[in-house]
């Protein structure tokens, strides 16, 4: 009987974790200008302006980050969508993500993960993007 009990606790909470995350999941919006440099200024306070963990907490306020699976290859795809090359997109990032990840060096593996994503194409549409970006400002 205790074991039962316990098996209904254990499968309660993974459903409310479930629908937790699928909620948080959800709500994520795409950034906009105002959001990346105002983030991306408190995270460079934050680190003492070290690139590997300035980059770290921006991608994580904007939500593309998690340090249990890295990067969000859906999210910074969506992203990118006017570029009609979202799959190819998520191959690369989740490939990069797989391939840097170091979960014992978070800051390392967000970095080397982003460095290798944006080493061909989707560094070049990193760059307009931020250009844009100032142009808002």
């Amino acid at each position: 009987m205790n074991h039962l009990r316990l098996e209904i606790i254990c499968w309660s909470c993974l459903l409310i974790a479930m629908a937790v995350s699928t909620e948080a999941a959800s709500v994520w919006k795409l950034p906009t200008a105002q959001m990346v440099y105002e983030d991306l200024e408190k995270c460079r306070q934050e680190s003492q302006e070290e690139d590997a963990a300035t980059l770290r907490c921006l991608v994580k306020k904007l939500g593309l980050w998690t340090d249990e699976s890295g990067y969000n290859a859906r999210r910074i795809a969506k992203i990118f969508a006017g570029h009609n090359q979202m799959e190819e997109l998520m191959l690369v990032v989740e490939h990069c993500n797989r391939m840097e990840q170091d979960t014992s060096h978070l800051n390392d593996w967000a970095f080397l993960a982003y460095r290798c994503a944006t080493s061909g194409q989707f560094g070049h549409w990193v760059k307009d993007f931020m250009s844009q970006k100032e142009v808002e400002r």
